[in-house]
């Protein structure tokens, strides 16, 4: 008899415990360098730029920040939910698709965005664009059987 957990399982490369709890750390003294030299040490990982997101927990209601990639888009900001091609989405995708209200900052600058998964449209176009500036954006896709996210974040309208 076949597994039958083993066709709904999602495909992908797990990570084991103790290297979440080392991107846990990182994540973490990624995020108190940035804000504390104003972005001058880590907005630029593997020569890609890097913004600080900071989500509402979805199940926690705490303030989440995570240190991410981005493309320039006109106004708008692209990230990828790729999560290093695990079989899971990343916890602050998860939180943005709760409350799509973040903001982010760059350096010294504090922006409010409204997040929306890209169209395919939007996606297909972007996606090019995203592996010309993180080449392993497209063995992440390859890595796992989800569909990887591309993330537009959008300036949000200033409440009056």
């Amino acid at each position: 008899m076949a597994d039958s957990s083993k066709a709904t399982r999602p495909c992908g490369r797990p990570y084991s415990r103790p290297i979440v709890a080392a991107q846990r750390v990182a994540t973490k003294l990624h995020t108190f360098v940035y804000r504390v030299t104003g972005g001058r040490l880590g907005r630029r990982m593997v020569g890609a730029p890097v913004l600080l997101l900071t989500t509402t927990g979805r199940k926690t209601g705490k303030q989440r920040t995570s240190p991410l990639l981005y493309l320039e888009d006109g106004e708008n900001l692209v990230i990828v939910a790729s999560n290093g091609g695990a079989p899971r989405h990343p916890t602050w995708w998860l939180n943005l698709q709760a409350d799509p209200e973040a903001s982010l900052e760059i350096g010294n600058r504090k922006l409010r965005v409204r997040a929306e998964e890209a169209s395919p449209e939007e996606k297909e176009w972007l996606w090019t664009r995203l592996v010309a500036m993180y080449g392993p954006y497209e063995s992440y896709r390859h890595r796992t059987d989800r569909d990887i996210p591309v993330v537009i974040l959008r300036p949000a309208e200033e409440k009056a």
